[in-house]
């Protein structure tokens, strides 16, 4: 499922129009980000858990050459999914 896809889903089961399933799909997504940016965790009860997880620096190599490169550390966007969501899945 694509973003359009979603967006047709929302409007159908919440029975508005696709314009307005869009923007709140959009204000959803930048909430989300806007928090993530802050470093604050994002749960959903029976969905799931974004978070913020640093990765440590390390080294790598390149991988036509062999040579070892270094890798910065970086904070990358989590998620673990709830119960509910990973029964349902099941």
């Amino acid at each position: 499922m694509n973003k359009s896809e979603l967006i047709e889903a929302i409007a159908a089961s919440a029975d508005i129009p696709k314009a307005a399933a869009s923007r709140a799909l959009d204000a959803m997504i930048e909430s989300v980000t806007d928090s993530l940016k802050k470093g604050d965790s994002v749960a959903l009860v029976g969905f799931g858990t974004f978070t913020v997880k640093e990765r440590a620096a390390r080294t790598g190599r390149n991988p036509q050459t062999g040579e070892p490169i270094n890798i910065s550390a970086a904070k990358v966007p989590s998620f673990k999914a709830g119960k509910a969501l990973k029964d349902s899945v099941n």
